[in-house]
Parts: C-alpha cells; sequence; structure tokens
C-alpha cells in the first residue's frame, strides 16, 4: 500500500514537474507575437493621396469661402457706416439699417453652418477613400514584414515597431 502511495506523488510530481516546464513554452509562443504600432494622424497628413484630397477640398470650397469673407467684409463696413452715419439720421432710417445689418448677419451666419457641414461631409467623405487604401497599405505591411497586430495610435511605441513610414509608402504606390 505505501508503494503504491508513493508511486501516486512520484507521477502527481511528474505531472507538476512537466507543466512547470510546459508553461514557459506557451507563454513563449504568445511572446512570439509581432506587433506594429501605426501614427493614423500621419499617414493622413503626409500621405500623398491625403494631399490630392486636401487640393480638392480646398479648390471646391474656395468660391463659397470668398464669397462667405466678402459678405462678411461688407457687413461690417456697412455697420461701421451705420455707426458713423447714426447721429444725423432721424430714428426710422436708423432701425430699418439696424433691422437690415440683422437680417444680413443671420443670412450669412445660416450661410457659414451649411458651409461648415458641407466642408465636414465632404471631409468625412475623403478621409473615409483615404482610409480604405490605407487598410489595403496596411495588411500589404503587415503581410511583408510578417507582423501578427498593428496597433493604431498607441500611446507610446518603440520606433522599432512603428510601421508609419512604410504605409505611407504602400500608400503612395497605391493605384
Amino acid at each position: 500500500m505505501k508503494l503504491r502511495q508513493s508511486s501516486q506523488w512520484v507521477t502527481l510530481s511528474l505531472v507538476a514537474f512537466s507543466a512547470a516546464i510546459a508553461m514557459p513554452q506557451a507563454f513563449a509562443q504568445d511572446a512570439g507575437t509581432r506587433l506594429g504600432a501605426v501614427n493614423v494622424e500621419k499617414v493622413f497628413n503626409e500621405s500623398n493621396l491625403a494631399k490630392q484630397s486636401q487640393t480638392r477640398l480646398q479648390n471646391e470650397f474656395a468660391k463659397r469661402q470668398n464669397e462667405l469673407r466678402d459678405a462678411a467684409q461688407k457687413i461690417k463696413t456697412a455697420a461701421e457706416k451705420l455707426d458713423r452715419d447714426a447721429a444725423v439720421m432721424n430714428e426710422a432710417e436708423r432701425v430699418r439699417r439696424q433691422r437690415e445689418l440683422a437680417d444680413q448677419d443671420r443670412e450669412l451666419q445660416r450661410k457659414q453652418r451649411e458651409y461648415t457641414e458641407d466642408l465636414n461631409q465632404r471631409n468625412f467623405e475623403e478621409r473615409g477613400k483615404v482610409a480604405e487604401k490605407a487598410n489595403i497599405a496596411l495588411k500589404q505591411v503587415a503581410e511583408q514584414r510578417k507582423l501578427d497586430v498593428i496597433i493604431q495610435d498607441p500611446a507610446y511605441a518603440n520606433p522599432k515597431v512603428d510601421v508609419t513610414d512604410d504605409v505611407i509608402k504602400a500608400l503612395n504606390n497605391l493605384k
């Protein structure tokens, strides 16, 4: 009976010893995971596709921006003229001009809100197009470097794992 108990202890000890030896190997497989990090804003600011997108947006919205700026200048000039002339105007004329200025100002603010909404919408669309291509470039870089995971915008990344420049190069080479 004692022999049987001791053989059980020996067997149990061997199993425990084997598990202790095997555990670090199991964790070592996880330690072999290859990581990369990418700075998304840098990709959106420095890639040729993103720069072309920004140029398109600027060209598309430049006319409206200039019109808004001109309208704001006209309202400012009219308000300054009203301030100068208010002392010599009769009450009815002064009130009429103040209402006209207020109406023009409200109309300008409405147009500025529309402009901002349209610009934000188009910017969102353009960034979406760039993001689609950037994801393709990101996958290419991951496959080339044999990376298992790429983390976007980590709080800190060792320069050895930063693949941002490679992603920008791959994105610039995409057609």
